[in-house]
């Protein structure tokens, strides 16, 4: 039996942890483009604000309901809290450290961030009929003073808190509330200049600059503006009401969620003490445990949309995806899978044999039916326009979309009902079970011969994201396969009807038995004193009972590696638990998104690639699918991505107990980059034959 007191890292711990890793790409002057380096602090920003939204809120629901024995992962909700805000303030020093640095380095570079103080005459001239003709029509100000309750904070906005003074002693002082517009206006606006030099200003100096214009009719002399943001919970909150729809319910509970409770205040710490008081006994957060002093900006995220400005070397080269060398320009991509499999290795490789494939269906008159998986799409999705085409030509359409995507949700009820409108047919997944899966299954019939042809993915069919998260999509024919996808759409349309698999696996009935199995087999093997060795390539491993499994591997003498972008529980490389343990996690230029499974298998290697992460939602409460990869060659392609990503000396790091993020050590001369390796590696397979 595993020892239950065997040590993980708390989940939430874990994944900060993770976002620090992503920080340090921001810090990374070495191997990072500079403006590259700004986005990263945007992504940094937009992580947190999700973890707040979901995982911050969802604590804090414990804390508040009752706290008694519940843990999370080991920890009390109240004193995990406490170490979630430490955490979070010192990766926040962190930050504006990183900020501030990078802002001196523009400098070098002739691009200069300025400020409302900081401008010279020209500039002001342009930045007061900025605000006049753009700004000062789209802002609302709101005096404190004149309203019975605090104006209701939206969850993604930025505002302005704003004292009012007056040196005469008969005005008072007065307090006002202004949202910034960013969701209308850009928030960098270029200033004209006259020199090779770039100024660039944001939205809330503008304003700054202009409050005296704003506050006009009134007798103040000093106006001071400070930048506040709240953060909500985000969880959908789902009533029983049995009268309502599946989909009237979500799209209820995506507008409750728009006042969902706070979880997060971020001000400006040099605000004044008097406001900072006001505001937080009006929004009723003084029982709010994250509160978090910041500096003078907030919604970083916005800092992803940064303009690529200057030269050319401070952002990425632009490096085209490649083609598959197996895919024909104009010829049937269907007749290519007939012959045997090919993978796609998106973004390395070309996303649009994807979308070419659904074209192709959509058109071909002994087409059928195509089914599809959906959990989000790109906003302009080619992928839905394909399907809505084959739906214009007759085809029978079937579309499984996840109604409980988070964040999602609304972007995928409007697409449900455009692919109603057209003649689709709709599923919206199974009732308390998410469908995760990544799944395409299209039916051809000629004459008498019905064939079925597949892609399993790793990530969403979704051409925004393949140009920047790292995923797999199969495509095949082989009926050991294509059978049984199609009876996953079959079980989709009658849910009732339960279905066996032979070669994929399901969860939430199947896959943590196989997975345990799989594990099993090895110890066995390694007992018998033969090689045993299990690869996983996964975004999170937090499932406790997975990680106990892992532990008695290690303890049989089973070498496992671990590639792990995210979250990971699992503590590698402890003297009697997880000696035989080594994990890394890479984070670069794309996302690390493909989940991949190898087990050693006394030689005769099994691979599988899955939708699936190993945590208790998705094993147990998602339908997700891990597919076998019966192809030699394909299976030599995922060996030789895992070595070239298990070679990296840039980016890799080493996930150990401290936490701490310490680069691979490297003992090689050249610098060994995986993803930009990778690229490489597809390139020459295009033209080796």
């Amino acid at each position: 039996m595993t020892n239950r007191r065997q040590k993980i890292i708390n989940r939430e711990l874990s994944w900060l942890s993770f976002n620090d890793r992503v920080l340090q790409e921001a810090q990374d002057i070495k191997n990072v483009p500079l403006i590259e380096r700004i986005h990263f602090l945007g992504i940094f920003s937009n992580n947190l604000d999700e973890f707040f939204k979901v995982r911050v809120a969802t604590i804090k629901r414990m804390i508040d309901i009752q706290e008694g024995r519940q843990r999370v992962e080991g920890e009390k909700p109240r004193k995990l809290m406490n170490k979630i805000q430490k955490k979070v303030l010192k990766l926040q020093n962190k930050f504006e450290t990183a900020f501030h640095n990078i802002l001196g380095e523009l400098e070098q570079h002739d691009i200069f961030i300025i400020n409302e103080k900081e401008l010279n005459p020209s500039q002001e001239i342009f930045v007061r009929k900025y605000f006049k003709d753009k700004v000062m029509p789209v802002i609302s100000p709101i005096m404190l003073q004149n309203v019975e309750s605090f104006p209701y904070l939206k969850d993604k906005s930025v505002y302005f808190a704003i004292k009012l003074m007056s040196s005469g002693r008969e005005v008072e002082d007065q307090y006002a509330l202004i949202e910034l517009p960013t969701e209308t206006l850009p928030r960098f606006i270029e200033l004209p200049t006259e020199s090779e030099r770039v100024f660039i200003i944001l939205m809330e100096d503008i304003i700054r600059f202009a409050l005296d214009d704003i506050f006009a009719i009134f007798k103040f002399d000093t106006c001071e503006a400070w930048t506040i943001k709240l953060t909500r919970d985000a969880e959908l909150d789902m009533d029983n009401d049995v009268s309502q729809s599946f989909l009237e319910q979500i799209s209820r509970s995506v507008s409750g969620r728009k006042t969902g409770q706070p979880v997060r205040f971020v001000f400006d710490n040099s605000i004044a003490k008097d406001l900072l008081d006001f505001i937080i006994q009006k929004l009723d957060l003084i029982e709010v445990s994250n509160l978090i002093p910041g500096g003078r900006y907030h919604n970083f995220k916005d800092f992803m949309n940064f303009p690529g400005i200057g030269s050319p070397n401070l952002v990425y080269e632009k490096v085209p995806p490649v083609w598959h060398k197996m895919v024909e320009y104009h010829k049937s991509i269907m007749a290519v899978m007939r012959e045997r499999d090919f993978m796609l290795h998106v973004p390395y490789q070309d996303f649009n044999i994807f979308i070419s494939l659904l074209q192709e269906a959509a058109i071909d008159p002994k087409v059928t039916e195509i089914s599809l998986t959906i959990y989000r799409v790109a906003k302009n999705s080619k992928v839905i326009n394909a399907l809505m085409n084959a739906c214009q030509n007759g085809k029978r359409v079937n579309v499984v979309i996840e109604l409980q995507a988070r964040f999602d949700e609304e972007s995928n009820i409007y697409w449900s009902r455009k692919l109603e409108e057209v003649g689709a047919n709709i599923f919206f997944g199974i009732p308390r079970l998410k469908v995760h899966a990544k799944l395409l299954c299209i039916t051809r019939k000629e004459g008498r011969k019905t064939e079925n042809f597949s892609c399993i993915s790793t990530g969403n069919f979704h051409e925004g994201n393949a140009k920047v998260y790292s995923d797999l999509i199969l495509f095949t024919a082989d009926t050991r396969i294509t059978n049984e996808v199609k009876k996953v759409f079959d079980f989709f349309a009658n849910t009732h009807k339960n279905q066996f698999y032979r070669h994929l696996i399901a969860s939430p009935l199947y896959m943590r038995k196989k997975l345990y199995k799989l594990i099993e087999n090895e110890i066995k093997f390694a007992k018998e004193g033969k090689k045993a060795k299990i690869i996983i390539k996964l975004n999170t491993l937090v499932d406790k009972e997975i990680i106990y499994k892992l532990y008695q591997a290690n303890n049989a003498g089973v070498e496992i590696i671990l590639i792990l972008r995210g979250s990971c529980s699992l503590i590698p490389g402890i003297p009697g638990m997880s000696e035989n343990i080594k994990a890394i996690s890479i984070v670069d230029k794309f996302l690390e998104h493909s989940r991949i499974l190898i087990f050693h298998n006394k030689g005769d290697e099994l691979y599988f690639i899955s939708s699936a992460d190993w945590m208790g939602r998705n094993l147990d409460r998602r339908i997700e699918i891990a597919c076998p990869i019966y192809d030699k060659e394909i299976q030599q392609e995922i060996r030789d991505m895992i070595e070239i990503q298990l070679s990296d000396n840039v980016k890799a790091r080493i996930i150990n107990e401290e936490q701490d993020n310490q680069y691979v050590a490297s003992n090689e001369q050249e610098p060994l980059r995986s993803q930009f390796i990778l690229h490489d590696y597809y390139k020459k397979k295009l033209f080796t034959q």
